[in-house]
């Protein structure tokens, strides 16, 4: 089951956002709110609440805390508030005050099933493709011509050609 929480309008840079994001995107829930309470940036503080508030949304539906994880956390840039600066000479700079929106949304533990992969001749098991890759690598190895740093050339063998130009006479 998805349980979403969405925070909007933070007075935070989305690419500042991102960096505290990125590192709790896939991780188990309790993971992630250590990685949060010890994260040294200003955006954590409000992705921790907004992790909280997910968490007590999945409270809702009877769904363990510990069977949790974080499959997606978004970060979308809000409206922009746009102010002016007085610069030199009587000029202004513009300043782009800018805000993100953040969505988060906690899944159930990932189980994992073996799947079935159809080919042209059916369905195969996964195993069975991985050793049919395996003798394929090999046969192109084998087929392959040897590298020319790794030739063997030996004197005897070695056409004797004229010197068409010398840079210095000895």
């Amino acid at each position: 089951m998805l349980i979403k929480a969405k925070l909007s309008y933070l007075r935070i840079s989305p690419r500042k956002v991102r960096l505290v994001a990125d590192l709790i995107r896939g991780k188990q829930v309790q993971e992630a709110t250590g990685i949060l309470n010890f994260t040294n940036k200003k955006a954590a503080r409000n992705i921790l609440k907004l992790l909280n508030s997910a968490i007590s949304n999945a409270s809702n539906f009877q769904l363990n805390k510990s069977d949790l994880y974080v499959s997606k956390i978004l970060v979308n840039e809000g409206p922009v508030d746009k102010r002016w600066r007085a610069r030199a000479r009587g000029q202004a700079a513009s300043i782009k005050k800018r805000t993100s929106h953040v969505s988060i949304i906690l899944e159930g533990e990932k189980k994992e099933v073996k799947k079935k992969v159809k080919t042209e001749k059916g369905l195969k098991s996964r195993k069975s493709l991985e050793n049919r890759g395996k003798k394929e690598e090999t046969l192109k190895k084998s087929k392959q011509r040897p590298e020319r740093g790794r030739e063997v050339i030996r004197p005897d063998k070695v056409e004797k050609t004229k010197r068409v130009f010398r840079r210095k006479a000895f």
